[in-house]
Order: C-alpha cells, then structure tokens, then sequence
C-alpha cells in the first residue's frame, strides 16, 4: 500500500468515526471530547501558572482558618505575580496573604516527592546557624539548620514544620529552593473536594454517560418501530 493509500484509509476511518451512529462508537467520541477538554484545561494552567500542579486542594486542617479541608487552591511559581515574600519579609510592609504576612507554598518535604506536599506559610530564611526566635517566638532550645533553607509553619499549627516530626518523612528540614512546588496564589471554597474523590467522579460520569447512549439508542429504536411500514406495491 502506498502513503497515498495509506493516507486515504486513515481518513476514512476517521471520517467513519466521526459519522458512525453506533453506540459504541458514539461514547467513545464522548470520552475523547472529555480527555481534549481536561487536557486543554490543564495545557492552559501550566502556561498561566507555570508550575505542575497547577492546583492542589487542602487535605489538613492546619491552615485554619485561612485555609479548610476542600479548597482548591492555585499554585504559581514561586516569584510569579508578585516577588516572594517570607512571614520576616513581609511583615508589616506588605499587604497580608491569606490573613498572614508572608507567601504560602507547597513544597515537598525533604525533597521527598513519594507524599503528599505540604502546604504551609514561609516564615523566614536561615542559614546554618542556630536559631533562637522563630516568628517573634522564643525558642526554649537553640534550633541549629542542617542546611540553608525556609522555616514554614501552618497557621494553624502550635509549633514550626522544622520542630516536627512527620510520618513516612522524620524531622522536617528548611525547605531548600528546589524542593519548593509553587505559592498559593488565591483559594477556591469546597471545590477541591471534586479531585479529593476523582475515582468516584470519574466513575459515576462514565456511567452516565453510558446510560444516556443506551437511552437514546432505545428511543431511536422505539420511534423506527413505532413508524408506518411501507407495504410493497403491486407488480403489475
């Protein structure tokens, strides 16, 4: 077969897609539409926002009462509309965020890109030496930084991210540059609890989507049997 042939027989094949009344066929044309729209949709939030994800939802309630569980909350890169700020840059110079001096970022613990990344308030830049006051709170023991890098602190915590302990990730370092996912740029309400639970959602959609192709297959299946038949005429 010839590129040119080949070329032909692609485009009736397509073509035969496009056009085909089968059931199948037609909730498979529905699927690609959906996977186009969402790819689209996520293609523009990278571009827009420069980072992946471009959107996470809160998981923790220890953002509260700036954050809550469901929100859906943009991420931008990290010197994106607007210069990065940390809880020490910010304060009292610069309008709040989210209630609060200081960028709120998402980064990956440790570098740790296995869990889920944490969403917490940048307080302040450290260096290797040790560190007495955090967020204008003495500390009742010198804290001494492995490495350069960001305190966080989640707003609604009673303590530092670098002063805890976590699951699956041990004590919390300062966050380096590389480790940094994004800021939060501004959070949706409830919102985030549709990718909260995407496999039930996607699930449900799908059957839906099934059940209204078999639905109007047997409507059309109705409306042929329900049309006058044509007697043969006479042969004369």
């Amino acid at each position: 077969m010839t590129e040119k042939e080949k070329s032909q027989d692609l485009g009736k094949r397509i073509s035969q897609f496009r056009t085909s009344d089968h059931w199948a066929v037609s909730l498979a044309r529905d699927l690609l539409w959906v996977v186009a729209v969402v790819g689209g949709i996520a293609l523009a939030l990278f571009l827009i926002c420069g980072t992946w994800p471009a959107v996470v939802t809160i998981e923790s309630e220890s953002m509260v009462p700036h954050m809550n569980v469901g929100d859906l909350v943009v991420v931008v890169q990290k010197d994106r509309y607007g210069a990065f700020e940390t809880w020490a840059d910010g304060n009292a110079t610069t309008p709040p965020k989210f209630q609060e001096y200081g960028d709120v970022i998402i980064y990956q613990p440790n570098g740790i890109t296995t869990v889920h990344p944490i969403i917490h308030r940048a307080i302040q830049y450290v260096d290797t030496s040790p560190v007495t006051v955090i967020k204008g709170k003495n500390l009742t023991g010198n804290y001494t930084p492995p490495h350069a890098g960001y305190i966080t602190w989640g707003d609604h915590n009673p303590y530092p991210d670098q002063l805890a302990r976590y699951p699956n990730i041990g004590q919390i370092e300062p966050v380096k540059d590389e480790w940094i996912v994004g800021k939060a740029l501004f959070a949706i309400p409830v919102v985030g609890y549709l990718p909260l639970n995407i496999i039930p959602v996607v699930i449900v959609v799908v059957i839906i989507m099934v059940l209204h192709e078999l639905f109007l297959r047997s409507r059309e299946d109705e409306m042929d049997k329900s049309k006058p038949q044509k007697k043969p005429g006479k042969r004369r």
